[in-house]
């Protein structure tokens, strides 16, 4: 199955792992990645801590868990390659619509190259 149907075909949840320039490591629960193509994803970012990581270290882990799965899932190794800050495009992207009302000024779309993918044991 290819990865782009497996994320459209599959409910569960996902952490992205990065560090900074100094090894110092963050995890964060993520939505699903959207994807571009079969080898590069995007997630909708805020500027916190695994943002500001991406900014000196562009290497990050992606891990998804199948619901109801027992511990199926895929590790995705990921290598940031760049970066989208308008507004429109990340509100056409957006799966959700937002809660509140304003502008968006705080999100980010990032770019990632698969570099692997790996099942979430073993492999």
């Amino acid at each position: 199955m290819e990865l782009t149907q497996y994320f459209e075909t599959t409910n569960g949840y996902g952490a992205l792992a990065t560090s900074n320039k100094d090894g110092d490591v963050n995890v964060a629960i993520y939505a699903k990645p959207h994807m571009i193509d079969e080898n590069t994803i995007a997630f909708i970012m805020r500027n916190r801590r695994s943002y500001a990581n991406l900014q000196t270290n562009p290497k990050a882990a992606y891990l998804y868990i199948e619901k109801d799965g027992g511990y199926l899932g895929k590790r995705l190794h990921l290598t940031k390659i760049r970066e989208d800050k308008d507004s429109k495009l990340v509100d056409t992207v957006r799966r959700k619509q937002r809660t509140h009302t304003g502008p968006d000024s705080d999100s980010t779309l990032v770019y990632f190259t698969i570099d692997e993918i790996r099942p979430s044991m073993g492999g």
